[in-house]
């Protein structure tokens, strides 16, 4: 994957044994081990088994256990096979941010690992940390939600599916990205199985690392202007087919040929490129995916639940669709 901005900690989907929390994805926690004063599993043992929980490690109000529970469970619920116990919220030395520890476990693997986070005294943002830095992220029984509104109201890039965003899944994918190439048929598997998702494209080129992405981006813009979203994405099909010729001297030529297949005048396309409203729409596309943390392409954003394309194996990556589309009906 290409990163494009800091790592991203409690992400929407977590993949258990990654390493801390990821919200653009799930919280995601470290990897099993054992846990002090955990009672030691037989041998024929498969499941894990939490100690005690003791009431003298909950030493303030807010928040609750019960916020906490709901919290993980619209982070975690989708796997059956995971398990938690919240084993401490506790006060620490500033005044009003409270510490949550568990405990987690993944059937039928009988070890048990502990993370922890602070909650902000609003109780509405909660920071965790990993070898990467820090991060704010919304605290909430659906902590999705903030996500999905702003993308609700600002993502209007070329779309399919029908026109009503009660469930949206919105992509950002860079256009000279190798990643978003193979990416493109799990879109279409995603469209098949979800027909009513509403899907939207959103440019997000690396310009630091692809010279020929933000260009291509902005023939996509004039090309859903010119002709529709049915046009774009048959631009954005030639673009991926001829990827590797935009890392050359050959970029123009390829992005031109992209316009002819979408059934369009390359040479109107291309003067439209350079004006201010195809370079601003671009730009626009490109906050968007930053004011929402996006950090790498392809990124797929579920109901506001973002996730890391080509990491989640399709199978799951369905049922944490269903599972959020569920929550959100």
């Amino acid at each position: 994957m290409h990163r494009g901005f800091t790592t991203c900690l409690l992400a929407g989907t977590v993949a258990f044994a990654a390493g801390a929390f990821a919200q653009t994805e799930t919280p995601s926690a470290p990897a099993p081990q054992s846990v002090p004063n955990a009672p030691s599993a037989p041998a024929q043992e498969t499941e894990p088994k939490f100690p005690p929980v003791n009431p003298a490690d909950f030493t303030i109000a807010a928040p609750t256990k019960e916020e906490v529970n709901a919290f993980l469970k619209a982070s975690w619920g989708y796997d059956e096979n995971r398990v938690w116990e919240v084993v401490g919220i506790q006060k620490t030395a500033a005044p009003g941010i409270a510490r949550v520890t568990a405990l987690v476990a993944e059937k039928p693997n009988p070890q048990i690992a502990d993370f922890s986070f602070l909650v902000t005294p609003d109780g509405h943002h909660l920071i965790s940390s990993d070898q990467s830095g820090y991060v704010i992220l919304d605290f909430a029984a659906n902590p999705y939600a903030n996500n999905f509104r702003v993308l609700q109201q600002r993502a209007d890039g070329p779309s399919q599916g029908p026109a009503g965003k009660e469930h949206e899944l919105v992509e950002f994918a860079d256009f000279q990205c190798p990643h978003c190439k193979e990416a493109e048929p799990i879109v279409q598997k995603l469209l098949k199985d979800f027909p009513q998702a509403h899907y939207v494209f959103e440019s997000f080129p690396l310009v630091n690392i692809h010279p020929s992405a933000f260009k291509a981006a902005a023939f996509g813009a004039c090309v859903a202007q010119q002709g529709g979203a049915d046009a774009f994405f048959k631009y954005a099909d030639s673009v991926f087919a001829g990827q590797e010729a935009l890392a050359g001297q050959g970029a123009d030529q390829a992005l031109r040929n992209a316009v002819t297949a979408a059934g369009l005048d390359p040479d109107k396309i291309a003067a439209c490129s350079d004006n201010d409203a195809a370079k601003n729409s671009v730009h626009a596309s490109m906050q968007l995916g930053q004011d929402l943390n996006v950090d790498q392409t392809p990124w797929l954003f579920v109901d506001g639940r973002g996730l890391p394309m080509l990491e989640v194996p399709y199978e799951q990556l369905k049922k944490i669709i269903d599972y959020q589309f569920a929550m959100d009906k």
